[in-house]
């Protein structure tokens, strides 16, 4: 999600769910120990309950990372052990560290020494050549031992060669049930399933299945409201009935003329909204308006509304 889930995205999430934990695309550890932290770290505090998603593999350097980020509050670090992009393979962290479960552990035990919060692993079940069922347990095993409680297994593996970070996404099989078997095996850890989960209703059969979370990512940027609207009644047993899709626009609103009057863009904001009324009549018109007009000098809510108008006249 590096690119897409910045803190405008997560602000117009929340609207939506107030209950989801959210994730920061994911930040390098050396951007933030030796780059802008600030610019790179800051988010509004309506966006918690907030993970921090971070990549590397110096736990000296890991650990220099979450003590900055401390200062911003968060309520949980992530190290991701699953992307699988070229930039993430250069820099020997990611789904590359599927192979070296060791190095893990040293990096969440680091991490863990000076966090306040929790510390959790987002790993594949395997990458290249590997058999899940042999690597997987032992990699939960040993960041277990490290003393991590909550991990997100995606249920594919990487190809680190021969596919695209897109197609990594999409070609290698889905094995649910395999990670189910962790969950049995693993009994008092912590565990969400990850990868092609595309609903609401895919989000409860996962968690009727035994699973104590389900991260959704892909279907939650495009189609969010299929997502997220309603969760919070369907999955943490909230009261009342969910708000729309237009209640959102709504309130997006204040947010929108606050970036604008401090100097931001319109589609800065408005390019994370485009899938909002995805499925419903005048969705087409929605994102054309958004799209053709929020790029252009002196985009406003103004433009927001009349994107409305076209779902909802």
């Amino acid at each position: 999600m590096m690119d897409w889930t910045d803190r405008h995205c997560r602000y117009f999430h929340r609207l939506m769910s107030a209950k989801a934990l959210l994730y920061t695309e994911m930040v390098t550890a050396p951007a933030i120990v030796r780059g802008d932290h600030a610019r790179l770290l800051a988010h509004d505090a309506r966006e918690h309950p907030l993970a921090l998603q971070l990549g590397g593999s110096d736990p000296d350097e890991l650990a220099a990372a979450v003590r900055i980020a401390t200062e911003f509050g968060y309520d949980e670090y992530n190290l991701n052990c699953g992307c699988p992009s070229d930039r993430v393979q250069s820099g020997t962290f990611g789904a590359v560290l599927m192979k070296d479960p060791g190095r893990v552990a040293e990096c969440v035990a680091a991490m863990r020494d000076v966090s306040p919060v929790d510390v959790t692993v987002k790993c594949r079940i395997g990458v290249d050549e590997q058999e899940p069922e042999e690597v997987l347990p032992e990699f939960i095993a040993r960041v277990v031992a490290a003393g991590v409680e909550r991990i997100s297994i995606h249920a594919r593996k990487a190809w680190l060669q021969g596919l695209s970070p897109k197609e990594n996404r999409d070609i290698p099989p889905l094995d649910y049930p395999l990670v189910y078997e962790m969950k049995a095996l693993f009994p008092h850890l912590h565990i969400s399933i990850n990868g092609g989960v595309m609903s609401l209703d895919e989000v409860t059969a996962h968690l009727e299945q035994g699973m104590d979370g389900v991260m959704v990512g892909r279907a939650a940027y495009h189609a969010p409201a299929d997502v997220l609207l309603g969760a919070d009644q369907a999955v943490y047993g909230a009261e009342g009935s969910a708000k729309t899709a237009e209640d959102v626009v709504l309130e997006m609103l204040p947010y929108i003329e606050a970036h604008l009057e401090s100097g931001g863009r319109l589609h800065q904001i408005t390019r994370h909204m485009l899938g909002l009324f995805t499925g419903r009549p005048g969705a087409r018109g929605w994102r054309r308006v958004l799209s053709e007009q929020g790029t252009r000098d002196g985009a406003s809510v103004a433009t927001v509304r009349e994107a409305l108008g076209r779902v909802t006249g």
